[in-house]
């Protein structure tokens, strides 16, 4: 399982596990998994906006489960395809929104994170190249 693991994989390890264990924390606490995201505190307070976290983060961590699911395949290219849309799309996305919500130290943090890791599935990091 982990004949092929080299100190590269690490920084996909942390993301799949990241996305998909900070996933599950919406469906303990949306309020608190709001708040941690960064957004304002109206927004977590919203019982209207909680459930949609849930929604959205069963799916965040369903892309961390498939990172899994490629890693332990030794699929390695595939690892970094996921960390490169991941990390341009959801990093971009959940820059801006926290950005445009007033959170905007969050959206630049969420914003340069998405980029590091978009990055590093771009040169293909975890595969070797």
């Amino acid at each position: 399982m982990f004949d092929q693991f080299t100190w590269t994989h690490i920084p996909a390890l942390f993301v799949a596990t990241a996305t998909t264990f900070g996933g599950l924390l919406p469906f303990f606490s949306a309020k608190r998994a709001i708040e941690g995201f960064g957004l304002p505190k109206r927004f977590a307070v919203s019982k209207e906006a909680q459930p949609i976290m849930v929604f959205c983060s069963a799916r965040i961590t369903t892309i961390g489960a498939i990172m899994f699911a490629f890693y332990f395949q030794d699929k390695f290219a595939e690892v970094d395809t996921v960390m490169l849309v991941l990390g341009a799309y959801v990093g971009g996305v959940d820059g801006y929104v926290c950005w445009r919500e007033g959170a905007r130290k969050k959206g630049v943090e969420r914003a340069l994170s998405g980029a590091a890791i978009a990055a590093w599935g771009w040169f293909g990091m975890t595969a070797g190249a």
